[in-house]
């Protein structure tokens, strides 16, 4: 039997996480639920609850997957930006990782998780912490956690409006370029932003 096999060889849990983002992807979080997981990844309906107790703990280890990719394209982008480009194109990231996984996205921070989920929690908090370098790098002595949160809180926006058709869309370019000058227009009046720190 399918689910069999897939127990015994110790996958299925990443096959309800497969599963459970094709679902995301082609019904968006309504069609989201263990029973359908279990349909799409073909084992029996019991089979999703060896790993998850119930919705919310699948949905967290989805979002948990999301934020772990979501901050390998960030510092992609750039591992330590400093100067207010280098923050552009790390925002634009950002930006552009909710364009193209927009259900992903809003499973990642609309839809209600597990807050005792370690791992969650974990993903979280390396995306937390590099957000948080960006902000020491760029503005030594200042608050953070404060600042990183305004700064989160900006391109979280960004991305959202984009999502939600407020603002441009409609090309890669279109969305870079109105990124790009959102974050400069705030960031190039800041101190420490206009040149790279020097080297501490």
């Amino acid at each position: 039997m399918p689910q069999a096999a897939a127990y015994h060889h110790g996958d299925l849990r990443a096959a309800c996480l497969r599963a459970a983002r094709e679902l995301l992807e082609e019904d968006g979080s309504a069609g989201l639920s263990l029973r359908a997981v279990a349909r799409r990844a073909g084992v029996s309906p019991t089979a999703p609850y060896r790993h998850f107790a119930d919705r919310d703990a699948l949905v967290s280890a989805v979002a948990a997957e999301g934020y772990r990719e979501l901050t390998n394209e960030l510092a992609t982008a750039h591992p330590s930006p400093s100067t207010p480009e280098e923050l552009a194109a790390v925002a634009v990231a950002y930006v552009r990782f909710a364009l193209d996984h927009p259900a992903l996205f809003r499973a990642m921070f609309a839809e209600p998780c597990d807050p005792k989920s370690e791992e969650r929690v974990a993903a979280t908090a390396v995306i937390s912490e590099y957000v948080q370098g960006i902000v020491r790098a760029a503005f030594p002595g200042s608050d953070a956690g404060a600042l990183a949160t305004a700064v989160w809180a900006l391109v979280h926006g960004l991305a959202f409006l984009h999502l939600d058709g407020k603002l441009d869309a409609s090309t890669p370019e279109i969305v870079a370029a109105q990124v790009r000058t959102t974050v400069n227009a705030l960031f190039t009046t800041a101190p420490g932003l206009t040149t790279a720190p020097e080297a501490r």
